[in-house]
Parts: structure tokens; C-alpha cells; sequence
């Protein structure tokens, strides 16, 4: 049994990930003047329409891209000793401390809560009709998946096959793709919870909301 206190103790003493900005191809680096413990914003609008804060820029062949902010939050890391310096593809520049949204420990406490059944490769996946009805009519916990049992259609390179679930019992919870997206072998396609689990998830999720405190 997963113990739900434990694992939300030790997202509240880290929480935050560590994103490391790297070059995303060879060139000579600029950076935009900002400093360790500097604050930044990630993509914005509706559609991330907006881009982040720059933070550098990267000239190749007197072409120059900037390099935008990919979350919010601060800086911790300036590789400053690359300034004016030619760097290859994949060179950390800086590193940015994210600290987590409300909506993200929510998932991070689903994604060891529930069981994740993966995609065996890389495909488009889409559910098989009954399935499909269901969920779109009821809602996802309105489907219930057993060892065996044919519930997607894996699409590949004009193929379609169907997909037995193998795992244990239980409704599904989160669904991680959408229709018509290539999903990466090994990445989640549903979050399956056991029936006798799902009021404590519940309760878990409904805390999180409440009590999580966002940093502005």
C-alpha cells in the first residue's frame, strides 16, 4: 500500500525540479544579463503563444535564435564562463529551479499513486469504441480494465492492432494522450487505480488543491 503521507512529506521538503537549459545547437553565446537568483517566466497565452523570459542568445553562422525561458521560476545556475565562447549542441547554459505548480504534485503524487500501463512503442494510440463511448459519456473512472482485456487500438505506419491490458484490476483514472498524438515507447497511456484505493486518492487530490501553496 503506497503510503500517501510519506510521499507528500518529501514533495513538500523539494518542491521544486531542476531544469537545466542547454544549447540547442553549436554557436557562439550571448547571454541576456540576468543573475543568480533572477526570476523568470515560462511560454504564456492560451496556446504558449508567448514566449518566456530570453535568456541568451546562440549565433550560428550569423544567424541568431534566442533562447527562451522554458518554465517559470529562478535562476540558480549561469554557466557565464561560455559568454562569447562557441559551445556544441546540448552544452547546459543555465540552470532554472522550478518550483512546483499545484496541478504538478498533483500529478506527481497520481504517477506513483496509480498504476501505469505503458505504451509498448512508439504509435498513435486510441481507444476501441465501447471504451471510447463510455468515457466520452460517463467520464474516465466510469471504465473499468481487467488483465486481458482489448481496450486500445495501437496505430503504426497504416496498421491498426488491437492492445490487451495486462496489469491489475481497477477503473481508469488519468489518461496521459490524446487522439491522433504519437506516444513514445514506454511513456504512461492510462493511470489505472484499484476500486478500494479511489476514496483516498480522492482525499489526496482535494488536500493538494487546498492546501498547496504556489509560489508567485
Amino acid at each position: 500500500m503506497l503510503n500517501i503521507k510519506e510521499l507528500l512529506d518529501k514533495v513538500k521538503a523539494s518542491p521544486y525540479r531542476e531544469i537545466v537549459v542547454r544549447a540547442p545547437h553549436t554557436g557562439v553565446v550571448e547571454f541576456a544579463g540576468l543573475k543568480q537568483g533572477d526570476t523568470v517566466r515560462g511560454p504564456g497565452g492560451d496556446y504558449k503563444e508567448k514566449p518566456g523570459t530570453l535568456l541568451a542568445h546562440l549565433t550560428r553562422e550569423k544567424n541568431r535564435k534566442p533562447i527562451m525561458a522554458p518554465e517559470k521560476g529562478e535562476v540558480e545556475v549561469i554557466h557565464s564562463r561560455h559568454e562569447g565562447q562557441f559551445v556544441e549542441a546540448g552544452e547546459p547554459l543555465m540552470t532554472i529551479k522550478h518550483y512546483l505548480t499545484r496541478k504538478e504534485v498533483i500529478e506527481l503524487i497520481l504517477q506513483e499513486a496509480l498504476y501505469l500501463f505503458r505504451a509498448p512503442e512508439r504509435a498513435k494510440y486510441y481507444f476501441v469504441p465501447e471504451v471510447d463511448q463510455k468515457l466520452k459519456v460517463s467520464g474516465k473512472r466510469s471504465v473499468k480494465v481487467h488483465e486481458g482485456m482489448e481496450f486500445l487500438i495501437v496505430s503504426r505506419m497504416k496498421r491498426e492492432t488491437p492492445l490487451a491490458y495486462s496489469g491489475p484490476e481497477g477503473i481508469i483514472y488519468s489518461v496521459y494522450f490524446g487522439r491522433g498524438e504519437n506516444v513514445d515507447e514506454g511513456e504512461p497511456l492510462i493511470g489505472v487505480c484499484p476500486e478500494d484505493q479511489l476514496t483516498v486518492i480522492q482525499d489526496v487530490v482535494a488536500r493538494i488543491q487546498s492546501e498547496w501553496e504556489e509560489q508567485e
